[in-house]
């Protein structure tokens, strides 16, 4: 059992179950940065901070979840349901609820519920190119620029030219604990951050790092559309909205978890994120956060100021 102390005189204990960190090496550097600095702002709370060892993570997570006051996983989309709809049942999750995951994690229907509800989403596969993704993965792995048509387990959006943006939120609670902790507190912004992608020559897509926060002419109309988003999936805690903007702000994935662009919000940002993950997950927390300077990321979750 991995431990971070806190305070000593605080019996408050939080579950960060990360994933990767023993179970996928090649998003293994991204996991453990992630798992890094919520580890330390939970701390800073007075937090004790178990985590999982090696091993069978689902036990881990029921042996832990029930020493914790609250709990959190950190999973690729499509192992969160599994993970979550268990801590969930074991402690107070901070994060997104289980059924909603479930919901972002099947790419297809999610990006049919947002169109369905007016939110800008790419078409499935028309143009001559197209972007290539896995129907069950995490972030970049497996995504490819394509002339061919997608392969079994497998789906295609349009390709838009246009600029690579995330936006950050914390969704308060809508689901699970919904009738002792409900307020309609709308979801907090964090910040908006600037993705770097690169395209190789085989057309694999690679997720870089990024910047945060960038100012933008179509702030709020970014912001607008992942808040909506976020909201029409009924997500609750972090939610990292990826968007490509060109004539509209077209939502391409809905991450209901912790993103790699945390370190660098992290990293400005003068509020700490474990304090607004637990206040969010009660109907409470800021109605907005205070950024100082600007960060530099990269996909293994390396960090400068700038």
């Amino acid at each position: 059992m991995l431990i971070w102390p806190g305070d000593p005189l605080n019996t408050m204990k939080a579950l960060l179950a990360e994933y990767t960190v023993f179970h996928d090496p090649l998003l293994a550097p991204e996991g453990e940065a992630m798992l890094r600095v919520l580890s330390e702002s939970f701390a800073r709370c007075g937090y004790e901070v178990l985590s999982p060892e090696d091993g069978d993570f689902l036990g881990e997570i029921r042996r832990l979840a029930p020493l914790c006051d609250v709990g959190l996983v950190i999973a690729p989309d499509h192992l969160l349901f599994r993970f979550s709809s268990v801590l969930e049942r074991l402690t107070h999750s901070v994060g997104c609820g289980s059924m909603n995951a479930a919901v972002c994690a099947d790419k297809v229907r999610c990006g049919q519920v947002l169109a369905r509800n007016g939110i800008p989403v790419p078409g499935s596969g028309s143009t001559k190119t197209r972007v290539v993704k896995p129907a069950l993965g995490c972030g970049s792995v497996g995504v490819r620029l394509t002339t061919e048509p997608p392969g079994k387990g497998e789906y295609a959006q349009d390709y838009i030219d246009g600029e690579h943006l995330s936006v950050s939120l914390v969704g308060s609670r809508v689901v699970g604990d919904a009738c002792s902790f409900y307020t309609g507190k709308p979801p907090l912004l964090l910040a908006v951050n600037r993705q770097e992608i690169a395209v190789g020559d085989d057309g694999g897509i690679r997720y870089l790092g990024g910047e945060t926060p960038v100012t933008h002419p179509r702030y709020e109309e970014l912001v607008k559309t992942a808040t909506r988003a976020v909201q029409v999936l009924g997500c609750q805690g972090y939610v990292g909205v990826d968007i490509v903007l060109a004539d509209l702000p077209y939502v391409v994935d809905v991450n209901p978890r912790i993103t790699t662009s945390i370190v660098g919000i992290a990293a400005c940002m003068q509020e700490e994120i474990a304090e607004i993950l637990v206040q969010a997950s009660k109907g409470g927390g800021p109605d907005e956060v205070h950024l100082r300077g600007r960060a530099r990321f990269d996909s293994r979750g390396r960090v400068e100021r700038l």
